[in-house]
């Protein structure tokens, strides 16, 4: 296990992320995070931006254009049923 960073929260609710944390998942200014609530306490999670996931899906290109035309399809059968 690394070892834990902390920061401490502001009179107005608020805290830093250490910068160590951010370098290393690529938080920059403006960036949106998700709170997760678990058993074990909360999971901040960074919410990665559009233009990032630009291209994500490169290597199952044709299996989803595949299901893009399956579901053209099917549409296509239903409106004329």
């Amino acid at each position: 296990m690394e070892m834990a960073e902390s920061a401490t929260v502001t009179s107005k609710s608020m805290i830093n992320i250490p910068a160590k944390i951010r370098h290393k998942y690529g938080i920059k200014e403006g960036a949106k995070i998700i709170f997760l609530e678990s058993e074990d306490g909360i999971i901040l999670v960074p919410v990665p931006s559009i233009s990032a996931l630009f291209g994500i899906d490169k290597e199952r290109k044709d299996i989803l254009l595949e299901a893009v035309r399956e579901l053209e399809e099917e549409h296509r059968r239903e409106a004329r049923e």
